[in-house]
């Protein structure tokens, strides 16, 4: 018996916006950009947050500032536990 795939329709990831955010969790502030769609369904940040299906949302271009010392660190690429995410909000 053959085996079928399932094809998804193709992403235009071409037409994405980023958008700066900041977000607090008990031991870190991380700065970082998220990746939303440019209009339409789902492109705002809020969406991004209230999304039930995903658990993780990944960030780039991100600066990592620990509240303990002040510490800061730069990393491309992070995925944040949206379960630990205190505080969220867009920047500027």
């Amino acid at each position: 018996m053959p085996i079928k795939t399932v094809m998804s329709e193709p992403q235009d990831y071409g037409r994405r916006r980023m958008e700066r955010a900041s977000f607090e969790t008990d031991r870190l502030r991380v700065v970082g950009d998220v990746t939303l769609p440019p209009d339409g369904y789902q492109s705002r940040f809020s969406d991004a947050l209230n999304r039930a299906e995903l658990e993780f949302l990944p960030l780039t271009n991100c600066e990592v500032t620990s509240l303990a010392d002040g510490q800061t660190r730069s990393q491309d690429f992070i995925v944040l536990s949206k379960r630990h995410i205190r505080v969220a909000y867009p920047v500027d």
